[in-house]
C-alpha cells in the first residue's frame, strides 16, 4: 500500500495477517485464473505491487522458476520475510511516490492497492512504464460504491447494524482519500494509458466463512476509529462481533474488478 497519514489498515496491526489470509481464500482463485490466462511462465520477470501477504508472490515464484524473477514491493514488507529468497526480491517501495523498481517486466500485478493510493494516476503510469513492449498489466481493485452493503439481505437488526458499521468504514476510507468507485473505471484507465486488448470482469463473494473472517478482522482493526468518530459505540462493535461469531449472517464483500491489457 502507499504511505499516507492515518491509513486505516496498517500491516503492523495484529489483524492484518487474518485479513490477508481471508483475501487469499476469497480472491486467489480469481487472480490465479487471470494470471494463467495471461501466460505467466518460466523465466518471466514480474512485479507484484503492494504485495502485503505472500500467497500471490509464492504462486508467481513457482511459475517463473529459477530463471525468472518476482519483485515484491510494499511500503511495509514485514509479512513478506518468509518469501524473501530467489527468485523473489522483496523491496520497500511506494508505488504512488517513487519510480518503478526496474523496467522490462513481463507482468505487473496489483490487487486491492490502487483504491487506497492518493496519487493513483502516477502509480498507474509507473506500472505501465515498468512493462516491456508486449508486457501484461493486471489490476484488481474493489468498487465498494457498486455494492455498499456487507449484508445485502438486510432483514433484521443484526444486518442493519452490520450495514451501519460498513457505511462508517466506507466514510473513514473516503476521508483518507480512498476512491470507492475506482474499480469500475479500470478498463477505461487502462485504455487511456495506452494498453491494448483490454478486458475486465468482476467477482462478488456473497457469503462464506472467509467473508466472516474478513469482516471480523476489519472491524477489530478499525474499532478505535469507529468509536472515536462516533460512528459506533464499543457496545455496538461488541454486538456486531458476536453476531458475526454466531455464523447466522450472510456477509458479503465489495465487488472486485479485474482489468488487464497488453503494452503496445
Amino acid at each position: 500500500m502507499t504511505r499516507s497519514d492515518g491509513y486505516l489498515l496498517d500491516n503492523q496491526q495484529n489483524e492484518a495477517g487474518e485479513r490477508f489470509d481471508a483475501f487469499a481464500t476469497l480472491f486467489d482463485p480469481t487472480t490465479f485464473r487471470h494470471l494463467e490466462g495471461l501466460g505467466v511462465g518460466s523465466g518471466w520477470r514480474c512485479w507484484e505491487v503492494g504485495a502485503g501477504g505472500t500467497s500471490v508472490v509464492s504462486w508467481l515464484a513457482e511459475k517463473v522458476g529459477a530463471t525468472g524473477k518476482v519483485v515484491a514491493t510494499d511500503i511495509d514488507t514485514s509479512l513478506l520475510a518468509s518469501v524473501a529468497r530467489p527468485p523473489v526480491d522483496v523491496r520497500v517501495h511506494d508505488v504512488g511516490a517513487e519510480e518503478p523498481p526496474g523496467e522490462g517486466f513481463d507482468l505487473v500485478h496489483a490487487r486491492l492497492v490502487l483504491v487506497h493510493v492518493p496519487d493513483r494516476e502516477r502509480a498507474l503510469r509507473s506500472m505501465v512504464k515498468a512493462l516491456r513492449p508486449g508486457g501484461r498489466l493486471l489490476i484488481e481493485d474493489a468498487d465498494p460504491a457498486l455494492q455498499p452493503l456487507v449484508c445485502p439481505d438486510e432483514h433484521g437488526p443484526e444486518q442493519e447494524l452490520a450495514n451501519r458499521l460498513r457505511h462508517g468504514f466506507r466514510h473513514l476510507l473516503a476521508d483518507r482519500g480512498a476512491d470507492l468507485a475506482y474499480g469500475r473505471r479500470l478498463p477505461r484507465l487502462l485504455r487511456e494509458a495506452g494498453l491494448r486488448q483490454v478486458e475486465a470482469d468482476a467477482y462478488f463473494p456473497l457469503t462464506s466463512p472467509a467473508c466472516a473472517t474478513l469482516e471480523s478482522a476489519t472491524i477489530r482493526q478499525i474499532r478505535d476509529r469507529l468509536v472515536s468518530a462516533k460512528i459506533a459505540t464499543n457496545e455496538d462493535v461488541d454486538r456486531h462481533l458476536a453476531n458475526i461469531a454466531s455464523g447466522a449472517m450472510d456477509l458479503a464483500t465489495a465487488p472486485m474488478i479485474s482489468a488487464w491489457g497488453r503494452k503496445a
